[in-house]
């Protein structure tokens, strides 16, 4: 009977027609790690066969074919592919730990907690969850103080805030009066027929219904 292989649930078969080669994946942080490619002797000798067949056709041409099925079958399941895995598994598995808490195969460099025997999903660094929890209420504390402060207080709610300086056309940083020509950053509009005043921005004129 085979010998159970492990890693049968976080690897990907990367094989191609000239040999094997598994790539393992941590279940926590998803880091990868590959196997050493391993060439098959045996479809390396079927390959010559196969271009062999193809120039004689025959009986030859026949045995290509039944190297390409046995290529199909190798893509899916055999006893060749599972020496292959095994070897892989053996190659690889010293990187990787077994959580009993979970049952998930974590990398040992990064996500294993060896002081108590755990994955660190389910038994989390100690230093590493107080800092974690510290920054998180250090940002609501700062979110929680910038809510109570008054941040209108020196602010001209009063004037029309414009975007760009309707003189010289710099973006404009807040204030009155342009920082680059000194313009009004909200200049009063005269109608050209009665004179009056307008808001800045309107079309017509309030008084006469002149447009502006």
């Amino acid at each position: 009977m085979a010998d159970v292989v492990p890693f049968t649930d976080n690897f990907s078969d990367i094989s191609n027609t000239q040999g094997y080669q598994f790539e393992f994946r941590c279940e926590r942080c998803g880091n990868g790690y590959r196997s050493a490619f391993q060439r098959d002797a045996v479809e390396t000798g079927r390959g010559v066969l196969r271009a062999v067949g193809s120039f004689f056709g025959g009986k030859l041409q026949d045995l290509s074919y039944s190297a390409d099925q046995w290529r199909y079958d190798r893509a899916t399941n055999s006893s060749a592919k599972d020496r292959a895995l095994a070897a892989a598994v053996k190659e690889i598995s010293p990187s990787f730990r077994q959580c009993r808490g979970c049952s998930d195969w974590m990398c040992a460099d990064q996500c294993w907690n060896t002081e108590i025997g755990q994955c660190l999903r389910c038994s989390p660094s100690v230093a590493e969850e107080i800092s974690r929890a510290q920054a998180s209420a250090q940002r609501d504390q700062i979110w929680d103080r910038a809510r109570d402060r008054d941040w209108t207080r020196d602010l001209d709610l009063d004037t029309r805030a414009h975007l760009t300086c309707p003189s010289c056309g710099v973006k404009a940083e807040g204030g009155k009066f342009c920082a680059s020509c000194g313009s009004s950053l909200a200049p009063a509009v005269h109608c050209t027929e009665c004179g009056k005043p307008s808001t800045a921005g309107a079309i017509f004129c309030g008084d006469c219904g002149t447009r502006l």
